[in-house]
């Protein structure tokens, strides 16, 4: 459920006076975030005010607001997003030795943004129609094999920018051209809906293969709804390029606002995001990994993925690779 808290019917000198508030810019949509963040307000009594919405609304609303922006804190759903944010200047420097020192390198962008959580691109096959068939790769979805069989998201959307961002770098532009274009042939319709969608798609039969963040499958396996019990039963998953570069990784992230009214307030949120309880929430509540290493999952069917080889490209070159991956894709046909 999407919670609109409007904060414009406060003068920006309310908003500025009051060092007790955190104005929260954030894509995110999970009730388990709001134990979060009740869990920040008691220990700091510092209240959270949220604006949420999808990535590119923040994106948008931000740019109109210009300098006389409330927001604090802006948590966005992906790399590609993270970098046009801070492209576009709405992130300003966190300069807190913390954050630094404890989020890996990895998942850092020039003091502007910070990595929460992460998640892997994983691909989903349909037991029936291909039982025992062998698929180690992202490239193997280019095989003749899946011919009429492969669903996905549109190419606009961010998760499949990055994926392909992260593919220009590892495999070279013209090798990923002609990966996209026999793709693009393998197509059992246009791409259309979202992760959940193409996981239902392919449990259904309409599609033989799909690709989906690693959570949407999580979700569905700890479901006790039976439609989605039987959707777990007729799917299985692979881990992609275990042999190669690893898995594609992407990232929840979040940084302070350019014209943040309360920046302290908005570091000392960051930091307690990095906080190994918070981690451990973030994988109980919506079935993503935590940014921090090392850290005990209390989640047995995220667990239950196993380990893997993961990609450890930088977000922030995932991310400024975006713009010719949507070329590319673009040219390839992909709708």
């Amino acid at each position: 459920m999407l919670v609109f808290l409007i904060i414009f019917t406060l003068s920006p000198t309310e908003v500025l006076s009051n060092d007790q508030v955190l104005n929260l810019y954030t894509a995110r949509h999970y009730n388990s975030d709001q134990e979060i963040y009740k869990i920040f307000t008691k220990q700091t009594g510092i209240k959270i005010r949220e604006v949420t919405t999808k990535d590119q609304a923040l994106l948008e609303r931000l740019k109109s607001e210009g300098s006389a922006s409330p927001a604090d804190v802006i948590i966005l759903a992906d790399a590609a997003r993270l970098w046009r944010a801070e492209n576009l200047g709405f992130f300003q420097n966190l300069n807190s030795n913390k954050i630094s020192e404890t989020v890996p390198k990895q998942f850092q962008s020039n003091n502007k943004w910070i990595g929460l959580t992460t998640r892997a691109r994983i691909i989903v096959i349909n037991k029936r129609r291909y039982p025992t068939k062998k698929i180690e790769s992202y490239n193997d979805l280019a095989n003749q094999d899946f011919k009429n069989q492969f669903c996905s998201r549109s190419s606009t959307h961010p998760y499949m920018l990055s994926l392909v961002s992260s593919m220009i770098i590892n495999n070279g532009i013209e090798n990923t051209k002609n990966w996209a274009k026999k793709v693009v042939s393998n197509q059992a319709r246009t791409p259309r809906g979202g992760d959940t969608d193409q996981i239902r798609a392919v449990a259904s039969g309409e599609c033989g293969v799909a690709l989906t963040n690693s959570y949407y499958l999580v979700r569905l396996m700890r479901s006790s709804n039976p439609r989605d019990r039987a959707i777990i039963k007729k799917v299985r998953f692979v881990l992609p390029n275990q042999k190669s570069t690893g898995t594609h990784i992407n990232v929840t992230g979040g940084g302070i606002a350019k014209y943040s009214p309360n920046p302290e307030n908005a570091k000392l949120f960051l930091e307690f995001l990095m906080s190994k309880k918070v981690q451990q929430l973030f994988a109980k509540g919506n079935n993503e990994w935590p940014i921090i290493e090392n850290i005990k999952l209390n989640n047995a069917k995220l667990t239950s993925l196993g380990k893997f080889k993961r990609d450890n490209l930088s977000m922030e070159e995932i991310g400024k690779n975006q713009f010719g991956a949507q070329r590319l894709l673009d040219n390839a046909g992909w709708k």
